[in-house]
């Protein structure tokens, strides 16, 4: 579907079209007439000329051109012509007619007539005839003319500066129309610029900042914002609930398999079980509680404070162990992202590098050109490249000898998916084992307010 600026631009397009259409039809139909009127009011003025020096030579007619001093009535077949006609029939010409005559119309008593005909060279003409008669009692036919190819180039000639004008006229028609039309829109522009505004810093619109017209839909929005944060939050704390909820009961069946592990019971499998719908739980709480959040909620993390509370516990784990964890992490680092959220990803990634890593892990929080980059390396046997997708799956273990389900990294990519997040699996060039790579994408950072 077209937007409202296309629609509104093809809409004063169409309308400016039609406009300028009907008004070069129109306008062009009253120049016509009105070249048309000039021209023949020029001849009017020609006959009136030629009646007058006729009046001085009707006892010797043959003078008239003597008395003509318009030079085009001296060059022959010029488009410019005149003629007499006696009473008697006897015919006297300007030299521009050569050896022509003109064909008289048939003329009424009284007036003058304006009348087309051909000329010499069948060429059409366009003349004022009228019959003069002197106090002398001579009677005259007198004839004015002059080539419909004048009249036609000064109708071409007016036609073309019209175009000229009306070309001018729909630029800046078509110029005030898109001013018009960046004006109008401009307050729903701004509008989806602080709905923006709003998602990143939680700023209430305000109606009074839009024109009245924009103002009930302003209304409409801070309602169904206020209604959908209510939802989200509400099913986030819902699945609070419900985790918490399930941990009681998870840890009465983990203590009783321990005390029947304790007397020589077998609880193997049954650890295993458990342990796979502990995992199987959190991630689908998990899923829950990141569904639309980058999208319908505001929380702001210190991504470089999180880094520094993981690397301190999992160091301390680490040195139980004998390894030793490496931190990398820049200051000021904050994303727009769930702090609970975060961290799990954070905690999956190092207890995974934490199990497989034979002396050393490091984790690296960095600013990168494309947003923040969260990497997770480790000194074990790494990941085949052809085994990475199977990792990522959903409980895809590609080694039981170590204790888990599997479910670390699908759990982390469920997270980070629901805030368009990436995370990938490489080899680690410094340690030699697996990589994992988080990079947070540009617009879901978050600077510290």
């Amino acid at each position: 579907m077209l937007s409202l600026r296309h629609r509104a631009l093809l809409g004063s397009l169409a309308s400016g079209l039609i406009s300028v259409a009907v008004g070069v039809v129109t306008l062009n139909a009253y120049v016509d007439s009105r070249v048309q009127d000039r021209f023949d009011a020029t001849l009017r003025d020609r006959h009136t000329q030629l009646v007058v020096a006729l009046s001085a030579a009707t006892d010797d007619p043959d003078g008239l051109r003597g008395l003509i001093f318009d030079p085009a009535y001296g060059v022959p077949y010029s488009g410019r012509y005149w003629q007499v006609t006696s009473s008697d029939g006897q015919v006297y010409t300007s030299a521009s007619l050569f050896d022509q005559t003109l064909e008289e119309p048939t003329q009424p008593d009284e007036g003058s007539v304006v009348w087309e005909t051909v000329g010499p060279e069948e060429e059409g003409v366009r003349g004022v005839y009228q019959r003069i008669a002197f106090e002398d009692g001579t009677e005259w036919g007198v004839s004015v003319v002059e080539s419909l190819t004048e009249l036609m180039n000064e109708r071409a000639d007016t036609r073309q500066s019209l175009l000229l004008v009306f070309s001018l006229v729909g630029v800046i028609g078509l110029a005030g129309s898109v001013l018009l039309i960046s004006t109008v829109l401009w307050p729903l522009r701004k509008l989806r610029q602080d709905v923006a505004r709003r998602w990143d810093e939680d700023e209430e619109l305000k109606p009074a900042d839009y024109p009245e017209e924009v103002a009930p839909l302003v209304n409409d929005i801070n309602e169904l914002l206020h209604r959908n944060r209510d939802i989200v939050m509400g099913a986030r704390r819902q699945a609070a609930d419900l985790a918490h909820a399930l941990k009681t009961p998870s840890a009465i069946l983990r203590n009783e398999l321990e005390v029947l592990s304790n007397t020589g019971t077998g609880t193997a499998m049954a650890v295993e079980a458990l342990d796979r719908i502990d995992a199987q739980l959190s991630r689908s709480l998990a899923r829950m509680r990141s569904a639309n959040s980058a999208e319908l909620t505001h929380a702001r993390t210190d991504l470089s404070n999180s880094v520094d509370r993981f690397a301190r516990l999992f160091s301390t784990m680490a040195e139980r162990e004998g390894k030793l964890l490496h931190c990398r992490n820049a200051s000021d680092l904050w994303v727009r992202m769930d702090t609970q959220d975060i961290e799990e990803v954070i905690g999956n990634l190092l207890d995974n590098a934490l199990k497989w890593s034979r002396h050393d892990l490091q984790i690296t929080a960095a600013k990168v050109p494309d947003g923040i980059m969260i990497l997770v390396e480790d000194d074990g046997p790494g990941i085949p490249e052809q085994s990475q997708r199977e990792a990522l799956r959903s409980g895809g273990r590609l080694d039981t000898s170590k204790p888990g389900t599997g479910l670390g990294l699908a759990i982390a990519v469920d997270l980070l998916k629901a805030y368009g997040a990436d995370l990938a699996l490489e080899r680690s060039e410094a340690w030699g084992g697996l990589a994992v790579k988080v990079l947070v994408p540009s617009q879901i950072e978050r600077k510290a307010a």
